[in-house]
C-alpha cells in the first residue's frame, strides 16, 4: 500500500511549528517518494476546527496520522485561556477581601473550564481524524506527539484511542520504523491499549541523528499554511542549532525529554536553512534550543555559528534565545551584537548565588554579572527579560533581599527599561527532581494525577509552598492591584519597600554545605 504522512499540528497559539517541519523534512530525506502533507490547525478558527480536519482528511486519506501537542500545563504569569491563571489561584488562596476571592473563584472556574474544554476537544479532534482516516485505510496508524504529551504521556493511555502510538521526545527514528515496519518496541514510545510504558522511558536517551538544514522548497508544497508565518514582521521564526541539554535543574523537563546529551547541528546547515526563510523576506530568528551556549565546552560552536552568518551576508536579521549568560566571552558578546541579537532571556530563578547552588543550576551569579557587562560594552542595547521564580527551595527574607540587589545590579548594566523581571512560580512537573522531592518531603502522594487543575491539587502544584506562600501571595495581590501592564517590576519595587535589599556581594555569596541541596541530591 502507498503510504501517505498527514502531520496534525493541534491548536496552538501562533507559534511556528519546528517541530513537525522538523519531522516532515526529515522523512523526506529518508523516503523521499513518500507522500506529506501538514495540517496546522493553529492558522484556523476554532469554529472550523472540526470541518477543516475533515476536509484534510478526506483530501488527502493518510495511512499514518501524526499529531503534535504542543501545550498542556497552564500555570503561568502571563494572560491566557481567557484569563490570568496564577491570579486567579492568588486571588482565590489569599486574597482577604471576600470579593476577591470570590472574582479569583469566579476566573479560575473559567480558566479551568477552558482548560478542560481544550483537553476535550483536543482529545476529540484526534479520535475524529483517525475515525475518518479509517473509512479510507482500515489500517491506518496514528502517532501522538509533542511537548505536552512527553511531559504527561504516562497519562496519555487513559485517555487516547486503543491502538495510539505515544511518542515521548524526538520522533525521527520512530517514525523511520514505522515506515518500514520495522519493530519499534526499542524507541521512546507504547501503543495504547497493547503495551505500557517502560519504568522511567522519558529518562531513556533519544536516538542521535545528523541534523542537515530544512528544505522548505519542500515544506511549501506540502503545508498550505505555511505563508501565514510569513505575513508579519513581528514573528520570530525557529531554527535549531542544537538538541539536548546537560543541566539538573531541580524543576526542569527540558533534560530529560531531550536528553543530557547535547547534539550539535552543524554551522553549514544552519546558516543554510536560515538563508531559506531570509530569501523569503523572513528577518527575524528565534533559535529554539533548550540552552543556546549550554556549556563552556559548546562555546566555540556559537562563535562558529555567529561568524557563519556574518560571512553569509544575511546583515539586517534580528535573533533571540535562552542563554545560560555565564557562558558568554567578550569574543562571543561582539558577534551576538554584530550578528543581530536584540533579545535574550535568562532563568537565573534567584539572585541568591545560596538558592541557585541548592536547585542544582550550576549558574556563577557573579560570572553573568561579568558576561553581561561585556555584552553591554559590546554594544547591546535591547530587552532582556529575567525569569525568577521564587519560593523555590529555602526562600527567606534575606535571599529575597539578595535577589532584590542582582536585579538592581542587571538594571544598572543594561538599564531599568531594559531589563524585564519575569515572574514565575514553578508549575510541578513530572520526571523532574523537584517532584521527587515533593515526594519525600510529603507535599504530593505517589499516583497524584499532574493533569488536574481541582483547587486541591493545583494548590500543590503551583509550586508556592508555606511559610513563605501567604507573603508572596499578598505580594502579588498587591502589584496586579497597583500596577497589572508591569506586573515583574511591580513586585521588585513591593519587595524592596517591605523588605529591603543588601550589598550585592552578600548575593554572590554562598555556604557550600546545605542539607536542603543534600536532601534535593539524595533524591536523583
Amino acid at each position: 500500500m502507498e503510504q501517505r504522512v498527514l502531520y496534525v499540528r493541534l491548536p496552538c497559539n501562533p507559534i511556528f511549528p519546528i517541530g513537525v517541519v522538523y519531522l516532515a523534512d526529515h522523512i523526506h530525506k529518508i523516503f523521499a517518494d513518500i507522500e506529506q502533507r501538514i495540517f496546522d490547525l493553529g492558522t484556523i478558527a476554532p469554529l472550523d476546527f472540526n470541518t477543516a480536519l475533515d476536509r484534510a482528511v478526506d483530501e488527502f486519506q493518510p495511512t499514518l496520522l501524526v499529531f503534535s501537542w504542543r501545550d498542556i500545563q497552564i500555570y503561568a504569569p502571563v494572560g491566557g485561556r481567557g484569563g490570568n491563571p496564577l491570579q486567579n489561584a492568588f486571588e482565590v488562596y489569599y486574597a482577604k477581601n471576600p470579593l476577591i476571592r470570590l472574582r479569583g473563584a469566579l476566573g479560575g472556574f473559567k480558566v479551568a473550564a477552558a482548560y478542560y474544554g481544550e483537553l476535550w476537544r483536543n482529545f476529540g479532534l484526534i479520535r475524529r481524524a483517525i475515525a475518518r482516516a479509517k473509512r479510507y485505510n482500515p489500517q491506518a496508524q496514528a502517532v501522538v506527539g509533542g511537548g505536552a504529551v512527553s511531559v504527561f504521556y504516562e497519562q496519555m493511555q487513559h485517555l487516547l484511542p486503543k491502538g495510539t502510538i505515544v511518542s515521548v521526545g524526538e520522533g525521527e527514528t520512530l517514525l523511520e520504523k514505522l515506515l518500514k515496519q520495522e519493530d519499534i518496541s526499542g524507541e521512546r514510545c507504547y501503543i495504547v491499549g497493547e503495551t505500557e510504558p517502560r519504568d522511567r522511558m522519558i529518562h531513556e536517551w533519544p536516538t542521535p541523528i545528523e541534523k542537515a538544514a530544512c528544505n522548505y522548497d519542500y515544506i511549501q508544497k506540502i503545508w498550505s499554511e505555511f505563508e501565514y508565518y510569513l505575513q508579519e514582521d513581528d514573528f520570530y521564526i525557529g531554527v535549531q542549532t542544537k538538541r539536548g541539554c546537560p543541566h539538573n535543574c531541580c524543576y526542569c523537563i527540558y533534560t530529560v525529554v531531550e536528553g543530557k546529551q547535547v547534539r550539535i547541528n552543524p554551522a553549514d546547515e544552519v546558516v543554510k536553512e536560515m538563508r531559506q526563510l531570509y530569501d523569503r523576506g523572513i528577518r527575524n530568528f528565534w533559535f529554539t534550543d533548550a540552552q543556546f551556549i549550554p556549556a563552556k565546552k559548546y562555546i566555540n560552536d556559537a562563535i562558529e555559528l555567529l561568524q557563519k552568518i556574518v560571512n553569509s551576508g544575511m546583515t539586517d536579521i534580528h535573533w533571540a534565545a535562552y542563554i545560560r549568560a555565564d557562558n558568554l566571552t567578550p569574543e562571543l558578546c561582539d558577534l551576538m551584537v554584530k550578528t543581530g541579537m536584540n533579545y535574550f532571556e535568562i532563568g537565573i530563578t534567584s539572585g541568591s548565588q545560596e538558592l541557585v547552588r541548592k536547585m542544582r543550576m550550576g549558574y556563577n551569579l557573579r560570572t553573568v554579572l561579568q558576561n553581561c557587562r561585556d555584552l553591554k560594552a559590546a554594544g547591546f542595547n535591547d530587552l532582556v527579560s529575567v525569569n525568577y521564580s521564587f519560593n523555590v527551595i529555602d526562600e527567606t527574607f534575606d535571599t529575597i533581599r539578595q535577589t532584590v540587589a542582582y536585579h538592581r545590579e542587571l538594571e544598572k548594566i543594561f538599564g531599568v527599561d531594559k531589563v524585564e523581571p519575569a515572574i514565575f512560580f514553578i508549575g510541578l512537573q513530572p520526571h523532574t527532581h523537584l517532584e521527587e522531592y515533593a515526594f519525600k518531603n510529603d507535599i504530593i502522594k505517589p499516583g497524584y494525577n499532574p493533569m488536574s487543575l481541582m483547587p486541591w491539587t493545583a494548590k500543590k502544584l503551583l509550586w508556592n509552598p508555606e511559610p513563605l506562600g501567604s507573603f508572596f501571595g499578598e505580594i502579588c495581590l498587591q502589584a496586579w492591584r497597583q500596577n497589572p501592564n508591569d506586573f515583574g517590576r511591580e513586585v521588585m519595587k513591593i519587595l524592596e519597600e517591605r523588605l529591603g535589599s543588601v550589598d550585592i556581594e552578600e548575593a554572590l555569596t554562598a555556604p557550600i554545605n546545605s542539607t536542603s541541596n543534600r536532601q534535593l541530591s539524595a533524591v536523583s
